[in-house]
């Protein structure tokens, strides 16, 4: 669907050159959420520029079913762009217009008839919830509706791909979920691919299927959410994936755990799908002669996969920790030894 070939952003010119964009590929598939995340600075905005040529890429591909835009005539790019929306973290409305002329622009920008802009205006406000808004100007709206007047916007043209450029970090938690929910039922009903580009990682747990991460203008690591979750590779992904599930060890309780004359070994254990309801560490407990200690815990949902990651201190003799581990291991179930400082 959107296939990005070794793509270069460079702004500036000669000595004053900087480079955005350092030879970024990617796939994302027909109807997925795709994420992508990256600190302030990382290449992100430019990233999803270059998927409409709002920025023009200073080498390689951008291919869009199958079609390199970059090669289209000016007039072949435009009606391009029309199949692809854009969400914008500030809105972008416009303050003269009512709600209904903000979603109507486009349609009135691409001469469609006067009754079929009323027709589809009235359809997509309704789809986003502020039918009863229509008269209402942006300045009388709260930022979630603004931003669902955006979205509203966005479908006018029936686009096939959905570009959404830090659409919730304006919001709070609350309105962000409902934003994110209206988006999942965007892809549901319409069938819409989307990329997101965020640096919220709760975003991308709550709604994307796979994630790329974005560092100094590369994609250091590209994953399923689930897999990204469960063991992130780089320390950029566990950085992120920690503002999510913040599982470090207080400095008081790592002090009082090397206090302790026991041998002990500290793990984390990820449980995926059923095994979030078994009674692992219960069995653990009963079947070896080792004391289990929940250090942290939290469970959750990925793609609808329940989730659950614990931090769990084992201490016992050496043999009972080690066959303790090893019977975890013959579960199935995901788990690698930690420090106590470096969770």
């Amino acid at each position: 669907m959107i296939v990005l070939e070794n793509i270069r952003k460079i702004y500036g010119s000669g000595t004053e050159q900087v480079e955005a964009l350092k030879s970024i590929t990617l796939n994302v598939k027909k109807g997925e959420i795709y994420g992508v995340v990256g600190f302030s600075g990382a290449g992100k905005s430019s990233l999803i520029r270059c998927v409409n040529l709002l920025e023009k890429p200073a080498s390689g591909k951008v291919l869009i079913n199958g079609v390199d835009i970059q090669a289209l005539k000016p007039s072949e790019l435009r009606q391009q762009r029309k199949k692809i929306g854009m969400i914008f973290q500030q809105f972008n409305l416009l303050s003269s217009k009512t709600v209904f002329g903000n979603v109507a622009m486009p349609l009135m920008l691409d001469r469609r008839p006067g009754e079929e802009i009323k027709k589809k205006v009235h359809e997509l406000l309704t789809f986003v919830g502020l039918e009863d808004k229509a008269g209402h100007y942006p300045e009388q709206l709260s930022g979630g509706q603004k931003q669902r007047v955006g979205i509203a916007r966005a479908l006018a043209t029936n686009p096939s791909i959905l570009l959404c450029d830090e659409a919730t970090s304006a919001l709070d938690p609350e309105t962000t979920s409902s934003v994110l929910a209206l988006l999942k039922k965007i892809r549901a009903d319409y069938g819409i691919t989307i990329l997101m580009i965020t640096h919220e990682m709760n975003v991308i747990r709550d709604i994307c299927d796979r994630v790329a991460v974005l560092d100094d203008g590369r994609i250091v690591e590209e994953e399923s959410v689930l897999n990204l979750f469960s063991n992130p590779k780089t320390d950029i992904a566990k950085n992120f994936v920690r503002t999510v599930l913040n599982d470090e060890i207080p400095v008081s309780i790592q002090s009082l755990i090397n206090e302790q004359n026991q041998f002990h070994r500290i793990y984390r254990i990820v449980f995926k799908g059923e095994a979030t309801s078994q009674p692992l560490l219960s069995t653990i407990a009963k079947k070896f002669r080792v004391d289990v200690n929940v250090l942290h815990g939290t469970i959750t949902e990925l793609q609808g996969v329940p989730f659950g990651n614990l931090v769990v201190d084992f201490t016992g003799t050496a043999e009972e920790v080690e066959r303790a581990i090893f019977y975890i291991h013959q579960q199935q179930v995901w788990i690698k030894e930690v420090l106590p400082n470096a969770v």
